[in-house]
């Protein structure tokens, strides 16, 4: 009951903190299970690997056998992450699956599939919507979704809140 109770606000405030705080930042893609105990949350027996959305990278996180998910961290996985065709689809053609959650991206842009398994979970870290400079993390965190946590969409934008 508790971990069906977790949702994307965890994951949406260590996506925050990253933004505002480059030495956690640092942190969290070299030592992220250091980094989610400072909000209180062990990974346990999984490894926990942060991949960082750049201008010229896009990071997208699926799991090809089953559905591996960070639940402490996103909650409950959507059922489309369970699916079979999401699945095989994203590992064959990330960019049309993408533009499917309207994620359209610049040819230029590398898109990086990276799959989860039984012992190893992903979350990404968004790109920082334009806009946000002097916000707080309260603030920043409601930009950040689930989906833009597993990589399918990008974070809000600041006139979607």
């Amino acid at each position: 009951e508790a971990m069906d109770a977790r949702g994307e606000a965890q994951g949406a405030r260590i996506v925050a903190r990253a933004w505002v705080d480059p030495g956690y930042r640092q942190q969290l893609l070299n030592h992220p299970a250091a980094a989610i105990q400072q909000f209180g949350l062990d990974m346990g027996v999984n490894e926990l690997c942060v991949v960082e959305n750049t201008p010229q990278v896009h990071n997208v996180v699926v799991c090809t056998l089953c559905s591996c998910y960070p639940r402490l961290i996103l909650g409950i996985p959507p059922a489309w992450y369970k699916s079979r065709e999401y699945r095989s689809r994203l590992v064959c053609d990330p960019r049309a699956v993408l533009a499917e959650f309207g994620t359209v991206l610049p040819e230029q842009v590398e898109v990086r599939v990276h799959d989860s398994n039984a012992d190893l979970r992903y979350i990404v870290v968004p790109l920082r919507p334009a806009g946000t400079e002097g916000w707080d993390e309260a603030r920043l965190a409601k930009l950040v979704s689930r989906d833009s946590m597993i990589g399918v969409s990008p974070a809000r934008s600041p006139n979607e809140i």
